[in-house]
């Protein structure tokens, strides 16, 4: 159950990042859900190892590339999905960052809900 109301909540905030910044275009409420489970599948899979691949850097960074690194799937997943679209780079970074955050307090909220999760 909270793995489904993660993936609504995710949908929703992808929504909400498009209505916050105009870099940022969703063309609805489905492509919303695809755009985060394939955001999701992204991070579980590949960002992983872009981490161990760029370690060097992020060390050197002090952890800063890892936004470059969320910005890159964020971005990947746009180039991916037809009804999900991001303008560049920096609307891929600045969508991210906001992204990022809402999904912060989503599983914050979630983690109180559901605590034995």
């Amino acid at each position: 159950m909270k793995l489904i109301a993660k993936w609504l909540l995710s949908a929703a905030s992808l929504l909400a990042v498009a209505y916050l910044y105009s870099g940022v275009q969703i063309q609805g409420f489905s492509a919303a859900l695809i755009a985060a489970l394939v955001i999701g599948l992204l991070n579980s899979v590949l960002r992983p190892i872009l981490v161990i691949l760029t370690l060097p850097v992020t060390v050197v960074t002090l952890g800063l590339f890892l936004f470059v690194i969320n910005a890159l799937m964020f971005w990947a997943a746009a180039s991916l999905l037809a009804g999900f679209n991001v303008s560049g780079f920096a609307a891929a970074l600045i969508g991210s960052l906001i992204y990022t955050v809402l999904g912060i307090v989503i599983d914050s909220a979630l983690q109180r809900l559901f605590p034995n999760q």
